[in-house]
Order: structure tokens, then C-alpha cells, then sequence
């Protein structure tokens, strides 16, 4: 995705636009799956999407959104409220289940088209917005809350 700005430089930022890439790329295959008419592929996948946002959740909620909030306290609050609504619908499959609603994959893609406009916002927003705002000690905030809530990609080759 971005790399105009020298955000993923940092550590934090890259590992939240790895997982940012590893999200669209599932989105890619959420729309294959509800074209088919596959719920249950679908499900398989909003689960492997929710798997990667947990911790990538945590990070931005606990680490990088507080630092910024004072400055976007308005962006910072739709950012989080997006979060809730795209969260709510990939619960519905938690647990391996698949959704019984009828509505649950129409529900899923618009959840997923949502989520999709989310990372532009924070990948052409929040990232060089922290880049420019946060200091040496709000970034090692940062790598606090992702050294405890760890992440669901492999670590890069060296």
C-alpha cells in the first residue's frame, strides 16, 4: 500500500500495514466467496480477517490512537466506531460457526467495504499523521501494547 511518506520505516507502522495488506488480500477472497454463494468459506474467512485485527486492533486502540487523539479527537472516535461495527459482524462467525442469517454475507461485504475505506483512512491519515506528531517515548507506547498483544503474521525474513 502507502510508501510516500516514510511511515513504515517504523517498526509499529509496518507491522500495522503488513497487517493491513494480509486483511485486503483476505477481502479479495471474501468477495470471491460470497459471489459463489460459499457462506461457510466466508465465514472461514471473516474469522482468519478477525484473527489478524485483534491484536492489530489493540495496538491502535492502546498504543498509537491515544497518543493522537487530543490532536483528531473527532477522527480518532470514527475510527474506533468502525472498529466496533466491523468487529460485531465477524463475531457472528466466531467459534466456526457459519452465520445462519440469511443477511449475514451481505452484512459481512458491506462490514468488509467499510473496513477497506478504514485502512485508506488510517494508511493516507493516522500513519504520517503519527509519524509527524508522536515523539521517541509515545512510539515506545506503542511497541509496549504490541509486545503484549503480539501479532497473527509471521515476522518478516531478515
Amino acid at each position: 500500500m502507502c510508501e510516500y511518506c516514510g511511515c513504515q520505516s517504523l517498526a509499529a507502522i509496518d507491522e500495522l500495514t503488513r497487517e493491513h495488506d494480509e486483511v485486503v488480500r483476505l477481502i479479495s477472497h471474501l468477495r470471491t466467496a460470497h459471489r459463489e454463494g460459499d457462506a461457510a468459506r466466508a465465514a472461514h474467512l471473516a474469522r482468519r480477517v478477525a484473527t489478524v485485527l485483534g491484536p492489530h486492533t489493540r495496538v491502535e486502540e492502546h498504543g498509537l490512537f491515544p497518543a493522537l487523539a487530543g490532536d483528531f479527537p473527532d477522527q480518532i472516535a470514527a475510527l474506533e466506531a468502525e472498529h466496533r461495527a466491523v468487529e460485531a459482524v465477524l463475531a457472528e462467525a466466531a467459534g466456526g460457526v457459519t452465520p445462519a442469517d440469511p443477511s449475514w454475507p451481505d452484512r459481512l461485504m458491506a462490514a468488509m467495504a467499510v473496513l477497506r475505506d478504514h485502512i485508506l483512512k488510517e494508511q493516507d491519515g493516522v500513519f504520517p499523521a503519527a509519524l509527524a506528531a508522536l515523539g521517541p517515548e509515545e512510539w515506545e507506547a506503542v511497541e509496549a501494547v504490541r509486545a503484549a498483544a503480539g501479532g497473527a503474521l509471521p515476522k518478516p525474513a531478515a
